[in-house]
């Protein structure tokens, strides 16, 4: 009998544990969520985290447990827009990155690129307009913006020797050089100017990404 009770006991011990933190990791995602769009609607500077626990109806002890800061929340952000916040796989490792990889035609690798480019910047473009604004007058997220551009360019420089694993690049082009252009035409600061400035369609910037990086690169 008193068997029974302990089991039932240890088995509601273990649901009550695990739905506190699915609600915990909800509601982290609502904060998250929520900064995202004050970020972007008002800019980082123009966010306070009062502001931040309104929208997410969260208060904000919660928030500064946590998140600890503003910094922190942008972070978290630009990582889920990344898609790579709590994800253990490199991302040099993952899937879609690896049949980028895979792939032995180099035209259709870019094009493979193309169409992963423009899902990303669509999620994270408007971030990086965040971090470069807020960049001006605040050190750490300028810091946070140079890893970021860091990061880029060595995933840049992933792809062109995935290009060049399958042939030549175009004549006299060095491998630097075409790492600094994909890296300075593949990025959300061009992205933006065509998607939200001009208005351009995912599918109009795909075609003139793939036709020019296809131009620029290769033989």
């Amino acid at each position: 009998m008193s068997r029974d009770i302990s089991r039932k006991n240890t088995a509601k011990r273990k649901y009550d544990s695990s739905s506190r933190q699915a609600r915990a990791l909800e509601l982290h995602a609502q904060i998250i969520g929520a900064a995202r769009e004050l970020f972007i609607e008002s800019g980082y500077t123009g966010v306070s985290i009062e502001a931040i626990a309104r929208k997410a109806k969260a208060s904000p002890e919660t928030i500064y447990s946590v998140f600890k800061n503003k910094r922190t929340l942008l972070t978290r952000a630009m990582d889920l827009a990344a898609g790579t916040d709590g994800q253990p796989i490199p991302v040099m490792l993952r899937s879609y990155i690896q049949e980028v990889a895979s792939e032995r035609n180099q035209q259709r690798q870019i094009q493979m690129f193309v169409s992963r480019m423009q899902i990303f910047f669509s999620q994270i473009a408007p971030l990086v307009e965040v971090m470069r604004t807020a960049a001006k007058t605040e050190p750490e997220i300028n810091t946070l913006l140079k890893k970021y551009l860091d990061d880029r360019f060595q995933g840049m420089g992933f792809f062109i020797e995935c290009l060049l694993a399958n042939g030549p690049l175009r004549s006299g082009l060095s491998k630097l050089t075409a790492v600094e252009t994909i890296w300075a035409l593949a990025s959300a600061e061009i992205y933006n100017l065509l998607v939200v400035d001009r208005g351009w369609s995912g599918e109009e910037y795909e075609i003139w990404l793939s036709d020019t990086l296809t131009r620029l690169l290769l033989s």
